[in-house]
Order: C-alpha cells, then structure tokens, then sequence
C-alpha cells in the first residue's frame, strides 16, 4: 500500500497486551519489533520521574493518591499490573530513569510529560545520551516553550490540525514532528511538512483494520496507536 517506511509509536506501551506504562508493556513493543514506546513523565513528592498516564494511581494501581503527593518509597510498593490480569501482579510503576537505562538501544522514547522540571527532564536525556533517540510533548504550550530556550536542540511534537498550524509549530518550536488526527489529514499539510522538514505522525483513535487501510493511502512517517498488532497485520498484508 506504500513504500514509505512507517515509524510506529506505542501509546503507553502495548496496552492491549500488558499493563500500560509498565516494563511488560515496553517489552511486548520490543517483540513486535516497534520504533518507539510512549511514556508518559510524572514526578514523586521527592523528585523521582515516575512512567504512568494519570495524576493519581488509583485507575493503574492498587493505591491511591495524587503520585506528586506520594514519595518514591511508596510509589515503589504499588502493584502495577493485577488491575490488568493476575499474571502481571509483579508490575511496578517504572522509575523513569530505570526504564530508559533498560530500554536504551532496544527502541526509540516519546516522552509525554505530565509534570516535570524541564531542566532536571533534560539532564537525564543528555546523561542517557538519548538526544537523537526521542521525542518530547507537554500539554503545556509554556512547558514547550522553556524546555525549547533551555535545549533547542531536543525534538519536539507539536499538535496541529492544519498546515498553518504546522507553520506555527516550526516558527514556534523547530518542531521534528507535527501530530494529527487521522481526520486532519490533507494533501497542504503532508507538502507543508515536508517542505519544512517535519514528520508527520497520525494519532489514532477506533482502530480498526479498515481506518488502518485508510491511513495508509497517505504519506504519513509516523503513527501513534494503541493496537500495533492490528496495524502491523495491515501493513504486512496479513488478515486480521
């Protein structure tokens, strides 16, 4: 269906075979042989980044509490994964800076900060050495923009809808890469990027394998979903 090589994101890891944001979750990415895994960045009430999606771990875990108001002690004894299915009991929340010293080389990192100091966020990058090797996003426009003046060179994902806000993204950001709803899609938008240099990555929602058929009529770099497996089927030809 094309010749365009896609980059698939793993939202939250593989969540429709494992825990979200857990090692089990990024270890099915890395046996599906995906180029990048979302985490989502928060931070404990004693400055450790923790992956996990929500502010509070009562959805994920079997605590509760607002995960900035929880020291690292006890975010460290929360079971991360029997919410899912009994077998994944031994889940923990990830400690951030464990996950990517275990993920390093396996598979590429999109950062999805929630809350994070940028310039403690940056460091542990560069301590990596994982500046080449992902991406970052904050629903903060102002989040975006201190983390830009303090690393210009770190890539960003900027959210658009159209190929002015694609534009924007690149005066604003240098943003790498622009995300968009499958419906945004636009023959101005995919030449506005290219000329500029920028990815464009498909967030996807209601997957199915013929929205993924769809997709795949546009050149598109990269696309953000939920059920790789599916996908990949697609890609490959192969009946889901």
């Amino acid at each position: 269906m094309t010749a365009r090589k896609i980059e698939i994101v793993s939202h939250r890891g593989a969540n429709q075979i494992a825990p979200e944001n857990t090692f089990a979750a990024a270890q099915a990415c890395l046996d599906l042989g995906l180029d990048y895994i979302e985490v989502d960045v928060w931070t404990s009430r004693d400055h450790i980044f923790y992956v996990m999606h929500d502010a509070t771990v009562d959805r994920t875990t079997n605590g509760a509490g607002h995960l900035l108001a929880l020291s690292s002690v006890e975010i460290d004894r929360l079971d991360a994964g029997s919410w899912f299915a009994p077998q994944f009991a031994r889940e923990r929340v990830p400690r951030l800076e464990d996950f990517l010293r275990w993920v390093k080389g396996k598979a590429r990192v999109f950062f999805d900060v929630k809350f994070a100091h940028p310039y403690h966020l940056i460091e542990l990058i560069y301590a990596m050495q994982l500046q080449e090797e992902c991406f970052l996003w904050s629903g903060s426009s102002g989040w975006m923009s201190l983390l830009h003046e303090m690393a210009p060179d770190l890539p960003l994902k900027v959210n658009v809808s159209d190929a002015a806000g694609a534009r924007r993204a690149h005066e604003r950001f240098n943003a790498r890469i622009i995300e968009v709803g499958p419906k945004n899609l636009s023959t101005e938008l995919i030449d506005t990027c290219r000329s500029l240099g920028i990815k464009v990555m498909v967030l996807t929602h209601d997957e199915t394998a013929e929205m993924f058929r769809d997709l795949l009529r546009w050149e598109i770099d990269m696309i953000n979903l939920d059920r790789p497996h599916l996908f990949l089927d697609v890609l490959h030809g192969r009946q889901p």
